[in-house]
Formats: C-alpha cells, structure tokens, sequence
C-alpha cells in the first residue's frame, strides 16, 4: 500500500530527505546467515550484520573486561573483530565460542585513552579531530587546512612525543566546521537572516509529547522552528547541547496531537521504517540523509572522536566537542542534524559537522543517537509506513542521478525536487544481498533553492559553515 500523508496542519516532519536510494540498493535485505557456533575454541565465526556485530561488540565488552581493546565490523567477511591485550587462553576462547574474530593488540583502551587526554591537554586547537581506530589500534589525529604554522608545529610534535606506535597524524581537506544550513530542512528566524538544519528524528520526550533530535548547535543557534522558511514556528528547543560532550538538541512540537512517523523519508513515497537507536561499528556501511545533499552513504571510521570546531562567535576561540562518530560519508552546508542511519533501520546519529564536500568527498561527525536519548529522556516513536509498504521499495537499478535532493515535509514533497524515476521498479523481496558495485556516493541532490543564505547572527553561513 501506498505511503499514508499526514496532514501538513499536524506539522509532523517526516525524518530525512526526499531521495531515492538508487544505486545502494538500500532496501534490499542484507545477508542474514547467522551462524551457531561450534562449541570449542575453534569454533567459526559467526556471519553478522553490522547491528548484530555492534550487540556482540558491547557485550563482549562487558565480558573481556580490560582485556577488551575495541572492535570493528569487517564488512566483507561479514565478521567482528575484537581486538584483545595481554589476553590469557581463556579470554581468547570466551570471544570466539561468543562468535569473534580475536586479534591481539598492543595497545589497551586505557592507555588510548590516556593518548587523548595527552592531545585535549596539548594540542586543543582549531580544525583539529582525533579518534580511536581499532583496525590500527592508535589513536588517529587529523588537522584540517587551517592548521598551518606554529599550530602544524605544535600539533605534529605532541603527536611525535606520544611514539609512532600509539598515535598517527594526518591531514584534511577542507575545513571543519558545523554545517548548519539537513533529512528534512528546518528554518528558524534570527536577527540578521535565516537559519537552516535538518531534524534528525522523530521521538517522544520523557513527559509524552512529541519532538524530534537534531544538532545542538542549531538548538544553539535558534530556539522556534518552523517546517518552511516563511512558516510560523511548530516547535520549540526544549534542551541542547553544543559545545561540551556532545552536540544534540530536543526539540518539542507546540501543538502536543502532533502526530509523527518513526521512519526515513526516501522520496516517490517511500520510507524507511526506523525501528531501534543503536551504537555505530567501525567498518559498517551507514546512510546519511540531509535537505542539502540528499542521501550518501559510506563507512564508519571511529568512535568516541573529538572535534575542535572554529568558534562561531569568538575569532580566537573554539568549540570542542566530544563523544561523536567519525565517518567517510559527505555532508555540506545545511545538512547539520540530519538522519544518520543503518540499512535495515537503525537510527545512528545526527549530522554535526566536518570537512570537505560531496563532489571531492570528506569526512564528517556525528552525535549518536542512544547518546542523545539518554540525556534527554527521550524514546524513538512507533515505527510509521516503512520498508514493508508497497510504495517503499527502491529501484536496485536506479543511479544515483536519478535521486532527488530536497525536503519532504509532513508529506508534501518540495515543488522544486527532482522527480524520481518514474521506470524504477519494486526490490524483489527475496533478495538476500546489496549489489557490491553499487554507490551512493555520486548523488547530487537539488535540495531547497530557499532557505540557504547566510545566518550572519549565529555565524551559520548557508555555503561554508555549519549543516
């Protein structure tokens, strides 16, 4: 059946952008062979999606204790290895009769951790990220292409003293910066113009009534937001968080019979259902969905990365934020708080900021979902239309050109969005696998043409500051 329209007088906003998956193929089912282990050492290592990976990693966690180092999803092999120090015979043979790949590392989480603080002591400076990367077991430190003179220099021999082994140092494109200007655009009204996000999810806030997350520097930036430029406010911040240890925003509808879908919008009618918030896995495939750029997929690099943002509103200052997920995965300006999500519906995170663009690509951070609700209280909604509709299946055969950028809001699609192909065809429903040639990367979506400008109160530029 077809995808039921909420009434625009409702103002529930749909999560993500209008979009058509293409390429992706994101609705095919992925494998799902999950495999019993064989009792003994030797037992096999189980086939996993990247959500299942991600339940094994954190109760391995629980069960190795400090013996535990980290974990990353192998997305070929469909596997999760878990990295392993000073691991007796005993630790070993708990994490593969549990289903693992065990590796054994040098470095142990805390010691990485004691690498990180060495960095926020030393070396807090603008356009500067580190993360943990558990496929090299160091701590991986990026510097964007503001860092330049004594900053390069102060930067690169806190990194040399750390020893080649524990940390490593690298350079970014681009800037990073929060890209406020995203799933579906949001506007807010402020003093010298006009700005623009992107809401990341719909949820129910601790006492009940409706709202939806998105980046905390928006919630920052503004507090009324409306579903269209021009529009009168629909919702209202409640809490947010930026800059500090995390960067999300609650943000309450006014009218509490709001009525709201728990899924992402991909356009032609068709959604997503989002059925769960779950942790990010290095090495698994991740969708980003953003009025700006439309959809983009791509990998997760890190976790738990800091990021020290240009102040907006201090030339000398910055804005250091903690506890995101680093990825591959583009965003520009205007994609801040929009949807990060798993193929077969896990919401991720929301958009905050990063470097580079998604025609020469990037990386960008996220702030992860089950963080945010934690903190604010807030639970993910009944799941709406989602995957199982008819109208919700995406086209394997669709390129990434066919797919259309901009905002669907309360079910109305922007006028200005790119049509869908209207050749693509329904997924076979008995499909076990993406196509491995296919990429989302190529997208170009149309987005809003309104909206984008400056938001010189705020220090939110539509073309070069945060989504």
């Amino acid at each position: 059946m077809s995808h039921k329209r909420i009434p625009k007088r409702k103002a529930a906003i749909a999560v993500g952008g209008v979009a058509a998956l293409g390429a992706a193929a994101f609705l095919l089912p992925m494998a799902n062979a999950s495999q019993d282990n064989a009792s003994g050492a030797t037992a096999a290592p189980k086939t996993l999606k990247a959500t299942g990976a991600s339940d094994l990693a954190a109760q391995l966690q629980q069960l190795l204790g400090q013996a535990f180092a980290g974990s990353y999803y192998d997305s070929a092999k469909q596997q999760l290895v878990v990295n392993v120090v000073n691991g007796d015979n005993n630790v070993i043979v708990q994490a593969e009769q549990a289903g693992a790949v065990v590796r054994q590392v040098q470095n142990s989480t805390s010691e990485l951790a004691a690498v990180a603080q060495t960095l926020k002591t030393k070396a807090t400076i603008p356009g500067t990220a580190w993360a943990v990367d558990p496929k090299t077991n160091k701590v991986v430190v990026s510097a964007d292409s503001t860092v330049t003179g004594t900053k390069w220099d102060t930067l690169e021999s806190t990194v040399q003293s750390l020893g080649s082994n524990m940390a490593t140092l690298k350079k970014s494109s681009g800037t990073f910066k929060t890209l406020v200007s995203g799933g579906d655009a949001i506007f807010s009204q402020v003093q010298n113009g006009t700005v623009r996000c992107s809401l990341g999810f719909n949820v129910t806030a601790s006492d009940g009534t409706p709202a939806f997350l998105t980046a905390g520097h928006c919630g920052v930036a503004a507090k009324d937001w409306s579903d269209s430029e021009t529009g009168q406010p629909i919702a209202t911040v409640d809490q947010a968080q930026f800059p500090g240890n995390g960067d999300f925003s609650l943000v309450k509808y006014n009218d509490p019979t709001t009525q709201t879908t728990s899924d992402v919008n991909i356009g032609n009618g068709q959604t997503v259902a989002i059925n769960q918030a779950v942790d990010a896995t290095v090495g698994e495939t991740v969708f980003r969905m953003g009025s700006t750029t439309g959809l983009h997929d791509g990998q997760v690099t890190g976790l738990d990365a800091t990021v020290n943002f240009q102040s907006e509103t201090d030339p000398n200052g910055v804005d250091t934020v903690t506890g995101l997920i680093q990825t591959n995965v583009c965003a520009e300006a205007g994609d801040s708080g929009g949807s990060l999500f798993t193929q077969d519906g896990g919401a991720v995170g929301m958009t905050s900021g990063g470097s580079g663009d998604c025609t020469a690509g990037g990386e960008t951070f996220f702030q992860p979902v089950t963080a945010a609700l934690t903190a604010t209280g807030a639970t993910l909604g009944d799941a709406g239309a989602g995957a199982g509709d008819a109208g919700a299946s995406a086209d394997p055969s669709a390129t990434a050109g066919d797919q259309a950028g901009g905002d669907q809001i309360g079910g109305t699609a922007d006028p200005s969005a790119t049509a869908v192909d209207p050749s693509a065809t329904a997924v076979d429903p008995s499909a076990t696998a993406v196509d491995p040639s296919a990429t989302a990367g190529d997208q170009s979506g149309t987005g809003d043409a309104t909206g984008t400008g400056d938001a010189t109160g705020t220090g939110a530029d539509g073309t070069s500051s945060s989504n």
